[in-house]
C-alpha cells in the first residue's frame, strides 16, 4: 500500500502482484489500474473482504503518521 501514490491520488487502495501482472485495487476488490488474471482476482477480492477493516485502519495510519503494518496474506 502506498498512500502517496500520485497515479491513484487519494483513493484508498492496495497493490497486488502475480506472475508479472500488477494491479491497484480499491478496498472492495475492484481494479483501479492495471491488469490481473481473473482466476487470481477472486483471491484478491476474498482477501480484501476478509481484511477490509485492517485495510481501512492501515490507510488512516499511513495518512496520519506515515507508518504502516503488515496484513497477513491468504497463504
Amino acid at each position: 500500500m502506498y498512500y502517496d501514490d500520485s497515479e491513484q491520488h487519494h483513493i484508498p487502495h492496495f497493490h497486488a502482484k502475480y506472475q508479472g501482472h500488477e494491479a491497484s485495487f480499491d478496498f472492495d476488490g475492484n481494479i483501479i489500474v492495471g491488469d490481473f488474471p481473473a482466476s487470481q482476482k477472486k483471491y484478491v477480492v476474498a482477501w480484501a473482504d476478509i481484511h477490509k477493516n485492517e485495510l481501512i485502519a492501515l490507510w488512516e495510519i499511513m495518512l496520519e503518521h506515515g507508518a504502516h503494518f503488515k496484513i497477513k496474506g491468504l497463504a
